[in-house]
């Protein structure tokens, strides 16, 4: 019988395979390692900015204290949205610089794996209580995948709960960017998105268990594995996909989603069939599966893609017009331009704005039929223009067996 892995060994092997995979191994102890390091980051990211605005990629400390200032003392979703934005950095020269801290670009992207970081009141000192953390993936300096492990044969919802205890007493600071949880012991793995502390109503929330989910291939094999998920989920081009692609964080309320890898590979295929094979197709779900989520990421990343002209989602019951909208705001706010009659449809239309177009099947195609839209509707026949068809349900009926 083969010998059972110790935790710190499945740890180093993981250690290993990142490191096979471009992740640089840095050593930091606490929290002042881990500030020291995303300050030596943060400069070679944004290296061409700070050379072009003072002369050399550094910092000064109140540069520094001032980008600090910007990163700490914010919630898990006020983080997860500063990560994402583009800021306003103001130099002790006077220059003003744009700075980022994270790109959907992964040769830019700095990636680095550590181990064993250790945060306690001595070093931060909203801490509540000293924890040690297995591995943490840090993407521009910044702690953003955390894997908790357990060794073969214990149950994977203890790293769970372990990682709740870390929510509530020591995941501060810099540590409120982390995005994605990894649990694993070694057999079986799952991950899941970091959540707000608290709820839209104010109170604590933990991670839920439910919430934690397996990785699948395109053929919805499940990857079970440590090794075989870091091959799948792990690498610099795939994580950086999941983390500016598919991870969503909803504008109404203190929710961060990360999409289901069927999700994920149906956004991927209808995305490359429309620019790509520049034809038609579909995408079916079952009820609860987030078929609007899916709709809404196909349809944003096509929006926001240069070759695309506009994007028209085409809804066939009103009441359902509303619901969509509704959902489609709750992810992005103002993201749709609803329209409420053909009029105002054609109008919209005329908006360079690269917003997307929810109306009826029927209000479109009175557009396409009327002479006095002509003009307006011939100026899309040379643009490249998505039609999605979005059906709530479909009822397919057999039947019954003749003789």
């Amino acid at each position: 019988m083969a010998k059972v892995k110790s935790e710190y060994e499945v740890e180093e092997l993981y250690i290993d395979r990142l490191s096979e995979l471009g992740y640089e191994y840095v050593e930091l102890k606490n929290y002042d390692d881990v500030c020291s390091n995303f300050r030596e980051q943060f400069c070679k990211l944004n290296s061409k900015e700070l050379t072009a605005a003072k002369g050399v990629a550094e910092l000064s400390d109140a540069e520094f204290d001032r980008i600090m200032l910007r990163l700490e003392n914010h919630t898990i979703y006020e983080s997860a949205k500063i990560l994402r934005e583009q800021w306003v950095l103001e130099l002790d020269n006077g220059k003003t610089i744009y700075v980022v801290f994270f790109t959907n670009d992964e040769t830019r992207n700095l990636y680095q794996v550590t181990h064993q970081v250790t945060m306690d009141p001595e070093h931060k000192d909203d801490v509540l209580y000293k924890n040690r953390y297995d591995v943490t993936i840090l993407i521009n300096g910044l702690p953003l995948v955390q894997t908790e492990l357990k060794r073969p044969g214990i149950e994977i919802n203890e790293a769970v709960n372990q990682i709740n205890r870390y929510r509530r007493f020591s995941f501060r600071g810099l540590f409120r960017f982390i995005q994605l949880f990894v649990i694993s012991n070694s057999t079986m793995t799952k991950f899941c998105a970091n959540i707000n502390e608290n709820d839209q109503f104010g109170h604590k929330q933990d991670i839920l268990r439910s919430l934690t989910f397996f990785w699948t291939d395109e053929n919805n094999v499940r990857v079970n594995k440590l090794m075989a998920f870091t091959n799948a989920f792990l690498p610099k081009f795939h994580l950086t996909e999941m983390l500016s692609k598919y991870f969503v964080i909803k504008d109404t309320e203190p929710v961060l989603l990360v999409m289901r890898p069927y999700q994920v590979f149906a956004v991927k295929r209808a995305f490359d069939r429309i620019i790509m094979a520049n034809t038609n197709g579909y995408v079916f779900h079952t009820t609860g599966s987030g078929k609007t989520l899916t709709s809404y990421k196909l349809a944003s990343l096509l929006r926001d893609d240069r070759r695309i002209g506009k994007v028209f989602f085409l809804i066939d019951r009103k009441d359902l017009d509303d619901q969509t909208v509704d959902e489609y705001n709750s992810f992005e706010t103002g993201c749709v331009d609803q329209t409420d009659s053909t009029y105002n449809l054609v109008k919209n239309l005329q908006d360079s704005s690269k917003t997307l177009i929810i109306t009826t099947i029927q209000k479109m195609a009175t557009a396409l039929r009327s002479d006095k839209y002509d003009a307006i509707m011939d100026v899309f026949k040379q643009q490249k223009c998505v039609l999605a068809v979005y059906q709530q349900r479909v009822d397919i009926y057999k039947s019954p067996m003749r003789s």
